[in-house]
């Protein structure tokens, strides 16, 4: 019995081209349509390992560790030089998503360079700065200028101890004028000296010590000064003193309540023509109580013996008694 066979479908040849450039694994050279040039391990068709870098533009060649496409690790990266034509090293230390971050040293020229903490590109942190003028700053940096607590070290062995913000001094430091054997304690802005202290500092061991040194400040009669300031203090408080202290008043509250109380306990009853004061009838030794409405003074008038009284224009609520003279009024019939 004839046995019949399906002939299996070939696949088009694009599949098996794609499947062979699918980038896994360590590969040899891989140019770019720019002409740029990678050696190393792929992953997923993407850089991812260790690899070299080739750029055709600028010449840059990096080594190091890469992570899906981009430098992440440790690594180093070189530019050609123009004077010798050969490659120099411009960076070598830590990257993160294809910047510099972490620690790492940056090589600006034959005699400058960087060597301490970064971020995003930009010397952020701890870091120590070489000039070429071989000056020398250690100390904080953020977003590529030296900014925080740090000393700035001169070619002449001059230093500079303090505050830096944007790249300048700023706030409080001291300078050491260590040729002249002087320093300055005080106050910065923007690189300029406000205000502060000068002082001899190591004049005798200095290489070029200043002509004259600096005088002393001081008092020539110490005790002098002291009595004087004493004596103007204690001027001062006698002044202030005097000052708080008023006249006494006519009257005081407890005179003025002493007084009334001793009217109404000498204001005897009235007589039958005491009916135009408005006074209550009662027995002999009573006191007389003025009806409301009545003041003490229409009491007084018709009372025995009257005493010397004024009365506020408040009435009875705020008594004024004043010394005045004694009047005894002689009794009618």
């Amino acid at each position: 019995m004839p046995i019949s066979k399906c002939l299996l479908k070939s696949e088009p040849l694009w599949k098996e081209w794609d499947q062979k450039a699918q980038k896994n694994g360590l590969r040899h050279q891989v140019y770019a349509v720019n002409g740029d040039c990678y050696v190393g391990e792929w992953k997923d068709n993407m850089k991812h390992g260790k690899g070299t870098q080739i750029w055709k533009k600028k010449g840059g060649i990096y080594e190091g560790d890469w992570k899906f496409g981009k430098r992440d690790g440790y690594g180093t990266f070189s530019l050609p030089d123009q004077e010798t034509g050969k490659h120099r090293r411009v960076y070598l230390g830590w990257w993160k998503g294809d910047k510099k971050s972490g620690y790492g040293i940056q090589f600006f020229g034959p005699k400058e360079y960087y060597e301490g903490e970064w971020c995003g590109n930009q010397r952020s942190g701890w870091g120590r700065m070489y000039y070429s003028n071989s000056d020398i700053y250690e100390g904080q940096w953020c977003k590529d200028k030296p900014d925080g607590e740090g000393m700035l070290r001169l070619k002449n062995g001059n230093r500079y101890e303090g505050s830096w913000q944007r790249g300048m001094k700023n706030g409080f430091g001291r300078f050491f004028h260590l040729n002249h054997g002087q320093l300055f304690e005080g106050f910065w802005v923007d690189d300029v000296a406000k205000c502060g202290t000068m002082i001899d500092f190591g004049r005798d061991e200095a290489p070029e010590p200043t002509q004259f040194p600096i005088p002393k400040v001081k008092l020539l009669d110490p005790d002098g000064v002291l009595q004087e300031a004493l004596a103007r203090l204690k001027k001062t408080e006698e002044e202030e003193g005097d000052r708080c202290q008023l006249p006494p008043p006519a009257s005081c509250c407890s005179e003025n309540t002493q007084a009334l109380e001793e009217i109404q306990a000498h204001v005897t009853y009235c007589s039958d023509r005491c009916g135009s004061c408005g006074g209550a009838r009662g027995t002999p030794g009573t006191p007389l109580a003025p009806s409301k409405g009545t003041s003490f003074l229409a009491a007084l008038d018709h009372s025995l013996p009257i005493w010397p009284v004024l009365l506020s224009p408040a009435g009875l609520g705020d008594p004024l008694v004043t010394a005045l003279p004694s009047r005894t009024p002689s009794l009618s019939a």
